[in-house]
């Protein structure tokens, strides 16, 4: 049961509170002197104090009230206080609520007001002493993190992407493909060298090819190399991503748009960790860790029968889900911070408006804006209109909290162009997309070019 101290030299108060307190399950403790309650505070585990303001006779000011307040709250700054006052006393009451006092009373007391302000105020010390329990437990784990694995720069502080770092850390030196899947511009690449920098062969090559960036009819040669003569222009054999990541890690962004026939050889190599080059039949041994990375829903490609089942199964054997940043709340100041790099800070009106902001762009988009703001800003602080956002308050919906759409819809789209008048490069920089994905987006939106 919580247990409150009492600290009243009327001995019939002090015992009409305990009583009170008893009837409604709660443990009370009694001191007729302040030295006497400060000692009791020393020794028991107390979960409020209901003190008096007066404890000399004849002495009317509540002076030794306020001292006892004093120390209390310098010895014990979360304890909760209720004053219980005479009328004479209101006004250092007032002062003392000001000064973090909880809740005043006067006497004689409403046993039903004085019941609700010490049951609230114990329910609320319980809360407030698991919270700091769960912040001091989160602080042990990012430490115990940092301590033991490299986490090559990455800035976060929401408990979502702790989770997600924490697992990657996990899982980084099992020799098994790991899929990053979250929206563009979350971080994935950033979990995938932490993988890579934890994992066995972090000594090796780290190579990274984005899928959705090379021409369809160049993957393979991308991937696998080729030999003189395969395709028109090529006059010379060349190396692909797979030689050049071997004895090390390759990491495949945006696997979703690998074509079929792509597909299958990479499925051939994860199985075997042989292939061909394009235009060879000879057969190459390698050893590579294959990291993935989707913003596409890939089982829904495989009912399409646009991605093979098989390989996403061969890839999935550990998924790692980064969320994206509209969700991940408590991470958006501190990498916003992170951005400006010490040089300006923001107002409170910008830390608003940037928390109110949907982030379709993600961390890409936030980089960018503070890049932005930071050249746009004169002096040291940098204000709401300075990010370039509708502010808070005006601002447009937030973007789902369920995950649903991570994406730019057509007005996020449109809206970007209007301000990157027309230039699609500068848009989709904005928007956290390369400048394929924003045509691919723009098509299926039905958004003309130009």
């Amino acid at each position: 049961m919580p247990t409150v101290l009492i600290i009243d030299d009327n001995a019939a108060v002090a015992i009409a509170l305990d009583v009170l307190f008893s009837l409604h399950e709660i443990d009370a403790v009694r001191a007729a002197s302040p030295e006497e309650g400060l000692q009791l505070l020393e020794r028991h585990a107390i979960d409020l104090v209901v003190q008096d303001m007066n404890f000399t006779a004849d002495t009317t000011s509540g002076e030794e009230g306020g001292a006892l307040f004093h120390a209390i709250r310098a010895r014990y700054p979360d304890l909760p206080v209720i004053l219980l006052t005479a009328w004479t006393q209101l006004d250092a009451a007032v002062d003392l609520i000001k000064s973090g006092a909880a809740d005043y009373l006067a006497k004689p007391w409403d046993d039903r007001r004085l019941i609700a302000s010490v049951q609230n105020l114990l329910e609320l010390g319980q809360a407030n002493r698991a919270l700091r329990q769960r912040v001091v437990a989160e602080q042990r784990q990012r430490h115990a993190l940092e301590h033991d694995f490299d986490l090559r720069g990455m800035v976060w502080q929401d408990p979502a992407t702790e989770r997600v770092v924490h697992l990657a850390c996990q899982v980084a030196r099992a020799d098994v493909p790991v899929l990053i899947s979250g929206p563009n511009g979350s971080g994935k690449e950033r979990i995938a060298a932490i993988v890579q920098a934890n994992s066995q062969v972090a000594g090796g090559p780290f190579v990274v090819l984005n899928c959705g960036a090379v021409p369809v009819e160049l993957i393979e040669a991308e991937l696998f190399g080729a030999e003189a003569g395969a395709y028109t222009g090529i006059t010379r054999a060349r190396d692909g991503k797979f030689d050049a990541a071997d004895g090390g890690t390759l990491f495949l962004d945006e696997i979703g748009n690998l074509p079929l026939a792509g597909q299958m050889k990479l499925l051939r190599v994860l199985e075997t960790g042989r292939f061909e080059r394009l235009g060879s039949n000879r057969e190459r041994q390698v050893k590579v860790r294959v990291i993935s990375a989707s913003n596409a829903d890939l089982p829904a490609m495989i009912k399409a029968g646009t991605f093979r089942e098989d390989l996403f199964y061969r890839l999935n054997v550990i998924e790692l889900r980064l969320p994206p940043l509209a969700q991940r709340l408590l991470d958006i100041l501190v990498l916003a911070r992170y951005f400006l790099g010490g040089e300006k800070t923001l107002d409170a009106q910008a830390q608003a408006t940037l928390l109110a902001h949907g982030w379709p762009g993600n961390v890409r988009e936030l980089k960018n804006v503070m890049q932005r703001a930071s050249l746009l800003t004169p002096g040291p602080v940098i204000g709401a209109q300075e990010t370039g956002l509708p502010l808070a308050g005006v601002a447009s919906p937030r973007a789902p909290q369920d995950g649903a759409a991570t994406e730019p819809d057509r007005d996020s789209v449109t809206a970007a162009l209007a301000r990157a008048h027309g230039v699609v490069a500068q848009a989709a920089q904005e928007l956290g997309l390369s400048r394929q994905a924003l045509y691919r987006r723009m098509e299926r939106l039905g958004i003309a070019r130009g």
